[in-house]
């Protein structure tokens, strides 16, 4: 039995991510790209001068652009295994550094002409809906289970979501979460169970527990 390598919780035969942050990293990568949405938003009414009162009046000068939406949208080359820890990586270079890291150690089989097999890595990532933010998020969620199994998933974890928490800081866009007040938590005892939008199962804010399925909710003894 691994460890996470995120937290100190077991993460299951041949695996380095507990259910939890497995299941955090899952989402996040379906959140980018509606985060994504609202910062290319962010620049476009940044760009359109505000009208004036109809019939007249001068338009005002446009909004400056957020240069920390900039940032997350614009073009880099970071590297995904030896990335600058400024805080700056873009959102969709990032991504594909990822995906090009899995797709280089993911074993990839043919057949020469003579029919032998071989196993190589694979030459390059190539996302199905294109080189894109959304791409590139639906391309590396195929692609968990495998990421899920190497030692390096604690640093994708980390590094994606730091781009989920960037992007939130600037649209303000958060998860709702649900408290499940049926129940205490099976492992601190405390009444602290949330569901969050986009993450299986319950997830307890006071010790960080994760359950797959809520608890059976207790009965108060009859008087």
């Amino acid at each position: 039995m691994s460890s996470c390598t995120v937290c100190p919780r077991a993460a299951g035969e041949g695996l380095h991510a507990c259910p939890h942050h497995a299941a955090e990293l899952r989402a996040w990568l379906a959140e980018l790209p509606v985060q994504a949405e609202l910062l290319a938003a962010c620049v476009a009414s940044s760009a359109s001068p505000a009208q004036g009162r109809r019939g007249g009046g001068r338009a005002h000068s446009p909004a400056p652009v957020d240069w920390r939406v900039l940032a997350l949208l614009g073009p880099g080359h970071p590297d995904a295994r030896h990335p600058d820890d400024d805080g700056t990586a873009p959102i969709r270079p990032l991504l594909d550094a990822w995906a090009g890291t899995i797709a280089y150690t993911h074993p990839a089989t043919y057949r020469d002409p003579h029919g032998t097999a071989h196993t190589t890595p694979c030459e390059a990532a190539h996302p199905r809906h294109g080189d894109t933010i959304t791409g590139w998020c639906t391309w590396l969620t195929a692609y968990l289970p495998y990421a899920l199994t190497q030692e390096w998933v604690g640093d994708l974890h980390h590094q994606v979501g730091d781009l989920v928490h960037r992007a939130r800081a600037i649209t303000g866009h958060h998860p709702h979460r649900r408290p499940y007040t049926a129940a205490p938590c099976p492992q601190c005892r405390a009444y602290g169970l949330v569901a969050v939008d986009g993450q299986p199962g319950l997830l307890c804010d006071t010790c960080g527990h994760h359950l797959p399925h809520p608890p059976t909710p207790e009965r108060t003894p009859a008087s």
